[in-house]
């Protein structure tokens, strides 16, 4: 979550699909942890998204649309093109950390995500919320009102949230690179699991 503003964006080519029919698409909206950042694209838990839905037979393609730095606020600045651009059937918000580490304001932070999340629900764009932790030095009080704001957001809009993004990776300091932020190569197949668990089920089966 370094502010290097880099953006990403995978676009598969629709050939490896099925030709009876044209993939829905599927918006990754997030910072550098979505970003692959300090690993190639191709290691990415996005990549490895993308890769598992085609192994399972799913008709989806992944668009990739994080940029590195990103807060909520310039989030909510590139949602409405995004959608506009690419009439996602289903939008992953993976944004806040850097919201967080920067101290910006609760209220900001639900603003800007509740604000994302509007514009994708009425767009009939299903949103899948994903939720980060904080490093351990910001105080237990702190993480805890940091976490309550992507469940009260969840709640309020009523859509899927997957509480913890690093679940298994950030409490294993092997698994991060050396600024103890970012999560290595070795750690993405985790975070994709993670993401998938409440991704899954908001699928159209094969």
């Amino acid at each position: 979550m370094m502010p290097l503003l880099v953006g990403i964006l995978l676009i598969f080519n629709d050939t490896a699909f099925s030709a009876s029919k044209t993939p829905a698409a599927i918006l990754v909206l997030g910072d550098s942890l979505s970003g692959a950042y300090g690993i190639s694209t191709e290691q990415g838990w996005v990549a490895l998204l993308q890769q598992h839905i085609m192994d399972q037979g799913y008709q989806y393609r992944v668009i990739n649309a994080s940029v590195s730095g990103d807060t909520t606020r310039t989030g909510l600045s590139r949602i409405e093109a995004a959608l506009q651009q690419h009439q996602p059937e289903v939008v992953v918000i993976a944004l806040g950390g850097n919201d967080g580490l920067r101290g910006l304001a609760f209220s900001e932070i639900d603003n800007s995500l509740g604000r994302i999340i509007q514009q994708c629900l009425e767009s009939d764009t299903e949103v899948l919320l994903v939720g980060v932790r904080l490093p351990p030095n910001y105080g237990p009080v702190y993480n805890q009102k940091f976490a309550a704001l992507f469940e009260n957001l969840s709640s309020r809009y009523g859509v899927a949230l997957v509480p913890r993004m690093l679940d298994q990776v950030a409490d294993y300091r092997e698994l991060l690179q050396a600024d103890g932020i970012h999560p290595t190569a070795e750690a993405q197949p985790q975070i994709m699991k993670n993401i998938w668990v409440g991704l899954g089920p908001m699928l159209e089966k094969p």
